[in-house]
């Protein structure tokens, strides 16, 4: 776990550092390469962060870092899932619709964010009412 938080604190100084330089090379007028660079930079550093905080709160060394680990050390607990829902597939569609509005036009967005949101709402309130309410 450390040289992977290692790792990505590298690669986030180092997608910072070429953004810099390929700003200057293009004087900040290129749009897309220098927000680019500077956001794989970043995003590089979130899950340094992520990662850290994780091993922090677990202690040390993981099962899957042991060279003798085995595979029933990592049971346990993930989470909560719903395999009977429908509503990542809704939320996944009003995604992909403002994505295509990016490419399209603009209109496109209008229709895309009444299903986006319907979805949103849909998979944050499904365990609030009906068969499955906590």
């Amino acid at each position: 776990m450390k040289l992977t938080i290692k790792l990505f604190n590298l690669l986030g100084a180092f997608g910072l550092l070429v953004a810099v330089v390929y700003g200057f090379l293009t004087q900040f007028d290129e749009l897309v390469g220098f927000p680019a660079l500077l956001a794989v930079g970043a995003m590089s550093f979130m899950v340094s962060v992520y990662l850290w905080l994780v091993d922090r709160n677990t202690g040390g060394v993981l099962p899957e870092d042991k060279l003798d680990g085995e595979i029933v050390e990592s049971a346990g607990e993930y989470g909560h899932f719903s395999p009977w829902s429908w509503w990542p597939l809704l939320l996944g569609t009003g995604c992909a619709l403002a994505f295509t509005s990016l490419a399209m036009g603009w209109w496109i967005l209008w229709m895309a964010a009444p299903v986006a949101v319907l979805g949103l709402l849909g998979l944050i309130f499904e365990h609030s009412r009906g068969d499955h309410a906590h």
